[in-house]
């Protein structure tokens, strides 16, 4: 019988240390999610009833015959903790399948949940009635209630937690928490087994009954170890992260554990000891412990220390290696989700260069401590590094690992950025080498096609003056004629493709504009195209050739024109903003998809029949020669219509000789 006394007394004491663990962990790493909120509150009514129990063994051991003030604060925490535990491990079992497992829960659980806390409720008021109109002393009522009570209850909620369990683990994805599903769906079957033969032999031998209430104790434990064993180990629910709390909470047990020890030997030793002398001993020979757990702890935190310090150091060569591919871009959101996963974090952001503008990162929920690093070259800042956390504040050795990164990023940022400019260069080189080729090419194919075509032109126009050629061999001849005209226009286009325009002359981009504007009125006219040139009335010069501009003015034209077969209207526009020309071509067709979009400036696309997809090409090289930018904005109105905005750099003297203010324009019809 005295064994299992001991049994019982240190079973509780490790259980309430168990779960009061659990509880610093939780706190330590809180979410503003509702299923921590849950599970913090499942923790804390085992803590009530493990805690609630010790005090009730304490009570007895220091009274023999307790106080009913006592008997009440035991008994309610026990009986409160056990009639909310019920529906609490059905809730968060339910809330682990929504939000963890992101499953579909049904109305008739979330009826149930609701239904169960209104019983638990009203078993609180019905627990009050019993004790207030007891008749045989309000002590021997609550232990009775509250024994009786306790058995049913922790038997209903262990097989509600191992209904659920068996619900919950086939589901899991992740292999450590399907382990974890199946011990404790064994540890409740286990500790369900034990309370229902509780119940059956109620009735049974003092020792028996003794026996199997501390089987029913150790059975409450197991849940909270193996949680705290898969936290810390396998990292379920990133608790495992907070190393540094961890080793604070373990700390803080032991030191529990043995003032605890301290106290229960000086009141054995009371009778031939003073208590103060005993506790001054036993707190003194802690001195000549401190040499062997130095050397018991030792090796393992360096071991810690030491892996911890692999992983910042595999994290930044995994950072490295993405930095080589030359997008800075890709590089900070990789390091983004890195840095979240290694340390445990809620939300991390890197902002380089750093945005003046942009709201200071907050923890989710408001429950966290955010810490700001700024990122620094010579120096200077050039960047910013903000981590929020779940819990009440960042660990020291978080916050140092987070330093240490902030360090390693800058010169990661000017690798990236070297990368992606030496990318640049010689995508631009392969692009001019490409071009060079198509140029010489090009120059071939025009030597050896149009001298014969020239020929065979000539040689058509000289029948077409025949007076007597038969109609239908001057429709055919006329045919023919038409579709040299086209051949040459296309290898024209393909010349002017492959061959750099002359930059460096200045140019009168208004005369330019409006002559190129004219040559296209008469086929506007023969489409029923309304043609239509706005420009300022005083000349504006930029640094271009003319032949350049006028090749970007008429393929906009031409595009405009032709995406309006059955007639339409087609606007352009000259405007001075600033230090640049603005060119506005814009028409009323059935527009350009944001998917076309993206592709409509590449070579040798096109979604037209018969077209050669150089002409919008052909612009965009232009522009960019010139130093210019280029858009397309489409639809405009009522889902059609297109309008290309190109701006291109003034001449020098331009800038010198006039004001950055718009000139005033009128409309002139061509």
């Amino acid at each position: 019988m005295a064994l299992l006394f001991y049994v019982r007394l240190i079973a509780l004491t490790a259980g309430t240390l168990v779960y009061l663990f659990l509880l610093a962990l939780i706190l330590g790493h809180r979410r503003p999610r509702l299923f921590e909120r849950l599970l913090f509150v499942l923790i804390l009514l085992m803590f009530l009833v493990f805690s609630g129990g010790l005090l009730r063994i304490n009570a007895g051991i220091q009274y023999g015959s307790p106080p009913e003030a006592t008997i009440w604060l035991y008994t309610g925490l026990m009986v409160l903790g056990t009639i909310f535990l019920q529906p609490v491990v059905l809730h968060v079992h339910v809330q682990y399948a929504r939000t963890v497992q992101n499953a579909r829960i049904g109305w008739l659980l979330k009826v149930l949940t609701g239904i169960w806390y209104l019983v638990a409720v009203g078993e609180v008021v019905a627990f009050g009635v019993v004790s207030h109109h007891a008749h045989e002393g309000i002590g021997v009522a609550l232990v009775s209630y509250g024994n009786s009570r306790l058995l049913q209850g922790w038997a209903f909620s262990s097989m509600l937690a191992a209904l659920s369990q068996f619900w919950l683990t086939p589901r899991e994805k992740d292999r450590s928490a399907k382990a974890l599903g199946k011990r404790l769906f064994s540890a409740s079957c286990l500790l369900l087994a034990v309370l229902i033969i509780k119940l059956v032999y109620a009735s049974a031998s003092p020792i028996l009954s003794d026996l199997l209430t501390s089987a029913i104790i150790i059975g409450g434990i197991l849940p909270g170890a193996l949680l705290i064993y898969y936290a810390l180990n396998q990292n379920f629910l990133e608790y495992g992260a907070q190393r540094n709390l961890v080793y604070a909470l373990s700390a803080t047990v032991l030191a529990l554990l043995y003032l605890g020890f301290v106290h229960r030997i000086s009141g054995w030793l009371a009778p031939v000891f003073p208590p103060e002398a005993t506790a001054s001993v036993l707190l003194f020979v802690l001195i000549f412990l401190f040499e062997p757990l130095e050397r018991a702890i030792g090796p393992t935190l360096h071991r810690r220390f030491y892996e911890r310090l692999g992983r910042l150091q595999s994290l930044t060569l995994e950072l490295q290696q993405e930095a080589r591919h030359g997008e800075l871009g890709r590089l900070v959101e990789h390091a983004e989700q890195c840095i979240r996963q290694e340390f445990g974090l809620a939300a991390v952001r890197i902002s380089i260069p750093r945005a003046a503008l942009e709201k200071p990162l907050e923890s989710p929920g408001g429950l966290g401590h955010v810490v700001r690093i700024p990122l620094l070259k010579d120096r200077d800042e050039v960047g910013l590094l903000e981590a929020a956390s779940t819990g009440s504040y960042l660990t020291g050795e978080t916050s140092a690992g987070l330093e240490f990164l902030a360090e390693q990023l800058p010169p990661m940022a000017d690798l990236c950025r070297l990368i992606e400019e030496k990318l640049r260069l010689e995508r631009e080189l392969a692009e001019r080498e490409r071009l060079a080729v198509l140029g010489q090419m090009a120059a071939t194919v025009s030597h050896n096609l149009r001298n014969p075509l020239s020929s065979m032109k000539t040689v058509l126009q000289v029948q077409l003056e025949k007076p007597d050629l038969p109609s239908d061999l001057r429709h055919d001849c006329a045919l023919v004629l038409g579709e040299i005209d086209r051949m040459s226009a296309k290898l024209k286009q393909l010349l002017n493709f492959a061959k750099p325009s002359a930059i460096g002359r200045t140019v009168a981009a208004v005369a330019v504009a409006k002559q190129t504007a004219g040559l296209f009125r008469h086929d506007a006219e023969r489409r029923n195209v309304d043609l239509e040139f706005e420009g300022p009335k005083q000349e504006i010069s930029i640094l271009a050739s003319e032949e350049a501009l006028s090749e970007i003015l008429s393929n906009l034209i031409v595009n405009a024109i032709e995406a309006q077969p059955d007639g339409g209207s087609v606007r352009i526009g000259l405007v001075r903003s600033g230090a640049h020309l603005q060119i506005r071509v814009e028409d009323r067709g059935p527009g350009v998809s944001a998917e076309l979009r993206s592709k409509i400036f590449q070579p040798f696309f096109t979604t037209k029949t018969t077209g050669t997809g150089l002409g919008l090409a052909i612009v965009a090289r232009r522009v960019d020669e010139m130093g210019g930018t280029m858009t397309c904005e489409s639809p405009l109105r009522d889902g059609k219509g297109t309008r290309f905005r190109v701006s291109l750099p003034l001449a020098m003297e331009e800038l010198q000789g006039r004001d950055f203010s718009h000139s005033a324009t009128g409309p002139i019809r061509t």
